[in-house]
């Protein structure tokens, strides 16, 4: 789940002469981490050439004026895109509402690019505007549609594999995103970046409704299928810049090979998991189908490591659903309402609920690790294995804790469960939850297929690579100790992936839940 967070100060404590010196380590350590990353990321270009982002893609300029310079009203310029992700060559539809008289568009591929972040690859002719029709509704489910006609179709060819943002640029000044994934076919020698456009969509609000609340701002009301033929709401991208964007620059930066997907492009088609060396879940990737779960694990399973960037992962079981627009285009996901859900009770592990819950309960930690355990939140990370390789060059100590990283929801490590593997608790973090005292767990584990999984437990990991830089919205007060220290490890962990099963090269995780929980229950 999510929800608005609350205010925060800005103010860290634990700040003054230990955080400086803090700071300054990881800031020298980490150019050691992208060096020995690029110098593992050339090796891995030996042996599979075209596993790579092309040379001439990663040194071409960026283009600094990538971000929204002014929204404006919510209809002042919107739209949609009728595919999810394609593959470059393919053509997509782009359908776009504006009370402008004409626009234009930029296709903006996010990466490093100098630090520019983006780059621009195509921008469109000037475009008639016209202002679309007002959203629709399926009354069975409370599905909110848009519906609109075609306004262009756009030819991909020449494009490079990547997440892109397509800014849709009124001539009255008035600008938004529609998100787009041009994704790999091939993923054999690479790190899988794992685009969660499922749970984008879950929470979008656009026309009133989402899995979260009605247009009256009701549970009850909510939607139980959304789709993908509408809007975002707010920016048209929220949720990517916010959990996704900073961690495909990190990795574009590292040099490792890359290749591109979405949840629901897995679940439809593992292919792009095989062979891969990595598949890398991003900051907030709630929704999954069980075919998508399936398809991890077996890549799992067969060696490939797994990062989780964010907490709350793989918690809500989902159906991906054809509309009368395509295949693909809808999400089910009937939450506590299961018992209306078409697929009960006959075909229970296919029914949408929480994927812990009756009737087809198959907690998610048998994949992550990690059981999701509350919202909201906002705590200390506090480190308990300082020696161990994921935060080697870090500097930090047994005990040391970095504000406001914990938040705004959890995972925690429950004593007592099966764990999939040896897992050692890297990071344990006390907390109050609705009043509530916990603790908030990072944890690494492996499999006998030598893959290893690491999930961070919370879920503004991947914010806080941007934490203190002015770039990006919501920092929660965390600093540029924070942000240095995740960086760093975040480097580790992509840098160690990319070699391959991990368990090969790195040190086995040291079984620790019993000793770190005690007898206690929290």
């Amino acid at each position: 789940m999510d929800g608005p967070e609350r205010q925060e100060s800005s103010s860290v404590p634990g700040s003054g002469p230990v955080r400086r010196r803090f700071l300054g380590l990881c800031a020298g350590a980490g150019l050691g981490a992208v060096a020995a990353c690029e110098r593992s990321a050339s090796a891995h270009r030996s042996a599979a050439p075209d596993a790579r982002l092309p040379e001439t893609e990663r040194g071409r300029p960026g283009t600094a004026d990538w971000r929204i310079g002014s929204l404006g009203a919510p209809d002042a310029i919107t739209g949609y895109a009728d595919r999810v992700s394609v593959t470059p060559g393919e053509e997509f539809g782009l359908s776009v509402s504006t009370t402008a008289a004409a626009f234009r568009i930029s296709a903006l591929r996010v990466g490093w690019y100098g630090g520019k972040q983006a780059r621009r690859v195509w921008f469109s002719p000037r475009i008639p505007g016209r202002a679309q029709r007002s959203a629709g509704i399926l009354s069975a489910t409370r599905t909110v549609r848009a519906d609109w006609p075609r306004t262009l179709t756009v030819d991909t060819t020449g494009w490079p594999e990547g997440a892109y943002l397509l800014r849709l640029e009124a001539e009255s000044g008035h600008q938004r995103y529609v998100p787009l994934v041009l994704r790999s076919t091939h993923g054999a020698g690479r790190t899988v970046l794992l685009h969660a456009p499922a749970t984008w969509q879950a929470y979008n609000r656009w026309g009133g409704l989402s899995l979260y609340a009605g247009s009256d701002g009701s549970y009850a009301g909510r939607s139980l299928a959304v789709t993908f033929d509408r809007p975002y709401d707010q920016n048209g991208a929220e949720k990517f810049l916010v959990y996704e964007w900073a961690a495909v620059v990190l990795a574009e930066r590292l040099g490792i090979p890359l290749a591109y997907t979405t949840g629901t492009d897995v679940h439809a088609d593992p292919g792009v998991l095989a062979g891969a060396t990595a598949v890398v879940c991003l900051g907030h990737d709630e929704y999954w189908t069980p075919e998508q779960r399936r398809h991890v694990t077996a890549a799992r399973d067969a060696g490939t490591n797994i990062a989780f960037l964010g907490a709350n992962t793989c918690f809500r079981r989902v159906r991906i659903e054809a509309s009368d627009t395509g295949p693909g285009r809808t999400v089910v996901c009937y939450k506590s309402s299961y018992t209306a859900d078409p697929c009960f009770p006959a075909r229970p592990a296919l029914v949408t609920t929480d994927f812990r819950a009756a009737p087809g309960a198959d907690p998610e930690s048998s994949l992550t690790g990690v059981l999701y355990e509350g919202y909201p939140v906002d705590a200390p990370y506090v480190v308990t294995a300082p020696d161990h390789w994921l935060y080697e060059g870090t500097g930090v100590h047994a005990g040391e804790g970095f504000g406001h990283l914990v938040g705004v929801e959890y995972d925690r490590v429950l004593p007592g469960t099966a764990a999939p593997g040896p897992l050692e608790i890297t990071a344990h973090s006390p907390l109050v939850c609705d009043g509530r005292r916990s603790h908030g767990d990072s944890a690494y584990y492996t499999v006998p297929s030598g893959a290893g999984v690491f999930a961070t437990g919370t879920m503004r990991w991947v914010e806080a690579l941007m934490a203190a830089t002015g770039d990006g919205s919501r920092h929660h007060g965390m600093d540029a100790a924070t942000r240095a220290f995740v960086t760093r490890t975040t480097e580790n962990l992509l840098c160690a992936f990319a070699q391959g099963p991990a368990a090969h090269h790195r040190p086995a995780p040291r079984p620790n839940a019993a000793q770190v929980y005690g007898t206690a229950s929290a």
